[in-house]
């Protein structure tokens, strides 16, 4: 096997990420701090991904978008979260909700929706979680009842919704049979429509509210919300894939959801891991100790060692649960596997770097300050650590039965 025939990507994936790397390292690096320390909507920069077309990064050409595969898409989010990982949570409930629309729509849902959601003209927010509420979605009390009029009101309180305010759709799973046993296949998915940056939702909109955003210690500049749903009513069509296709079928349909979800939160944590790698590398080679760089001190080679050693692992899994979802395998196991060693390497491999850098990684003036406020969202989104241990043990007794 000659060294030319060896690819870890093609030849269109790397055309692709090297536009992404250069708009990153111009764009997005040079900005991040302005943004996070004002918890500023960066608004320059989503307007330059709308040009660049990331926005419809995985919606079919038929659509308007560009049709790439997970795949290709984990690639882009890895670069992303190098430069900033609230900008890969700009397009990721977007992203999430591109991919229901596309899987579970119908023809008309996707003819009235795909196309804006390409360009960004709208942009998507999805939402399981509530107040009382977060592992256990089973749990949500977030509820819909039909009228006389056809139309399905909705009630109930959603929580840590990315991009709740800037939205024109939240996909919302709810309650439409309080019956159902076990809890789930009375759940059904609403595509709710909204107006983007309004707090209080008026005319058609009416009934649907968003308090002021959430305070963070990291993730900023992208807004995390409540949504207060208070008689909002929605029309059946909206139902994903139809009210005779989607009703009480909106868990299956999320769960599957997740499964990319994880996948691009495991690749959040390898571009963040990436990142904290490079600032070490360079600060170790730049900073001296006793007459000489740091990086050449063994104790400070070890972290470099560990840390590139885990980033690659990281990576691995992750592009395997990206290619096997692509190939049309399930991949739970694989996705939750990926996961939970991406944000797990995310927050070791940023801490290893703050490390390295002693005192001065304490200091707003130094990058590292900001990944080490980031890296453990990473750790409790789409699921937290010790869900992914327990689905990850779940499958593999599923798959591993005597």
């Amino acid at each position: 096997m000659s060294e030319n025939s060896y690819q870890e990507i093609t030849d269109d994936q790397k055309a692709i990420i090297e536009m992404v790397h250069q708009f990153v390292d111009e764009q997005i690096i040079p900005n991040a701090e302005h943004f996070d320390a004002k918890d500023e909507f960066p608004e320059d920069i989503v307007e330059q991904m709308k040009e660049l077309g990331l926005f419809g990064a995985m919606i079919p050409e038929e659509y308007g978008g560009m049709g790439l595969d997970l795949s290709t898409y984990e690639l882009i989010v890895e670069e992303l979260s190098r430069g900033w990982i609230s900008i890969s949570g700009v397009i990721n409930t977007h992203f999430i909700g591109a991919y229901l629309l596309d899987k579970f729509g119908n023809d008309e849902q996707k003819q009235k929706y795909l196309p804006k959601m390409a360009t960004g003209e709208m942009r998507a927010a999805f939402s399981l979680s509530e107040p009382e509420v977060g592992s256990d979605v089973q749990g949500i009390k977030t509820g819909a009842k039909k009228g006389d009029d056809g139309k399905y009101e909705i009630n109930g309180q959603k929580m840590w919704v990315t991009n709740g305010l800037g939205s024109s759709l939240v996909f919302l799973l709810v309650k439409t049979d309080n019956d159902a046993s076990p809890a789930y296949k009375g759940m059904t998915c609403f595509i709710t429509e909204k107006e983007p940056w309004v707090g209080e939702n008026t005319g058609e909109y009416a009934g649907l509210t968003v308090p002021p955003k959430i305070k963070k210690m990291g993730y900023k500049g992208v807004e995390s919300t409540e949504l207060v749903y208070d008689g909002y009513k929605c029309p059946a069509e909206n139902i994903l894939g139809g009210e005779e296709a989607g009703l009480d079928k909106g868990f299956g349909q999320m769960m599957d959801a997740l499964e990319v979800g994880r996948v691009n939160v495991a690749a959040r944590g390898v571009g963040i891991a990436q990142r904290a790698l490079e600032l070490a590398l360079k600060y170790s080679q730049e900073r001296k100790t006793f007459g000489k760089p740091i990086a050449q001190h063994q104790a400070i080679q070890f972290k470099l060692a560990d840390m590139a050693t885990k980033l690659e692992a990281a990576r691995l899994v992750t592009r395997k649960a990206a290619r096997m979802k692509d190939a049309g395998i399930r991949s739970d196991l694989e996705a939750g596997m990926a996961k939970l060693i991406a944000s797990e390497t995310g927050k070791e491999v940023v801490e290893d770097c703050f490390r390295i850098h002693g005192g001065y990684g304490y200091s707003k003036e130094y990058e590292i300050e900001r990944l080490y406020r980031d890296a453990p969202l990473l750790l409790i989104g789409e699921g937290t650590s010790e869900i992914q241990r327990m689905v990850i043990g779940k499958k593999l007794l599923e798959r591993n039965k005597i």
